[in-house]
């Protein structure tokens, strides 16, 4: 008989994560409401937006002002793939800053133009600044399980760059499953084995639902003692640089699953399908998740 935890905490990645691969620029009203929205559903953790080049991605061009104008409930992060987006972001406010580095070179390469090895080399300078000056650091590790280009990625390989990651400082690791292909099997044996290797360091998994797959390895990494996940409300998402990356697993309908298990993370499954829906005539897709049916239905 597994045990499952008492308690889970959501990183909502909807503000930044499910918003960068939109093809309709949303105004920054209403990412703010968004936000808003999220906070009041219960929502404490959250990636608000990313100091990235406008030209590549110019959905997160006003990250400074979404950092400015967002009122500071629990943690929120901001992703800085570089000195220069660290230095930006630093200077917006931030307190808690995200970075990111795929196992595989090849999504290295067409996402940032460098090697693993190089990605890594470039931001050893930029956390060692960032923990001098008591900024939480919270590193992405991209193509864990999958490579679009490369196909599957060794477990060793992934332990061996949160490692890197570990020594360099940082405090949490969010392990991503990028393209969606990982299976409960394979979602269990690498965080067990993260778990161990890493018990002092926060732990968090990051599910793509492109197979319908995200909820079973979700499940699958609750037993391997996991409690932290990231989700997008709508299940908006996708990663401009991995082809085949659809959606994050959607907040509403992990909260439900946990709500049914009775693991408490102190969200309101029906204020989130309330932000769900106040972004939705906002974005280029429509949204279709089980408990925002539900929600649209007035079945919930």
């Amino acid at each position: 008989m597994f045990i499952l935890p008492n308690n889970a905490t959501i990183i909502e990645v909807g503000p930044r994560d499910g918003l960068q691969n939109e093809s309709k620029l949303v105004a920054t009203v209403d990412k703010l409401r968004f936000i808003k929205d999220l906070q009041q559903a219960g929502i404490s953790e959250m990636e608000l937006t990313s100091f990235v080049s406008p030209k590549w991605v110019p959905q997160m061009a006003d990250a400074k002002e979404i950092v400015e104008k967002t009122d500071c409930v629990g943690r929120q992060f901001v992703l800085a793939p570089n000195a220069m987006g660290a230095e930006l972001a630093l200077a917006s406010g931030a307190t808690n800053v995200a970075v990111f580095v795929g196992v595989s070179n090849s999504f290295n390469q067409k996402n940032i133009n460098r090697t693993t090895d190089e990605s890594m080399a470039a931001l050893e300078p930029v956390i060692s600044k960032l923990k001098e000056q008591g900024i939480f650091v919270r590193a992405c590790i991209s193509t864990a399980f999958y490579c679009p280009y490369e196909g599957k990625i060794e477990p060793e390989d992934t332990i061996a760059l949160c490692d890197r990651f570990v020594k360099m400082g940082a405090d949490e690791l969010s392990v991503a499953d990028t393209i969606g292909m990982a299976n409960p099997q394979e979602s269990y044996a690498l965080f067990i084995k993260l778990k161990e290797t890493f018990p002092d360091v926060l732990l968090t998994a990051h599910f793509h639902d492109t197979r319908k797959m995200a909820m079973a390895n979700i499940f699958a990494t609750l037993q391997a003692g996991v409690n932290r996940f990231d989700t997008s409300a709508g299940g908006l998402g996708g990663c401009p640089f991995a082809p085949g990356a659809t959606g994050n697993v959607a907040t509403e309908d992990v909260v439900h699953m946990l709500d049914t298990l009775g693991i408490r993370t102190g969200i309101d499954v029906k204020k989130v399908c309330e932000a769900v829906a106040n972004i939705a005539q906002h974005v280029s897709r429509p949204i279709e998740t089980g408990m925002y049916k539900l929600f649209t239905n007035e079945q919930l």
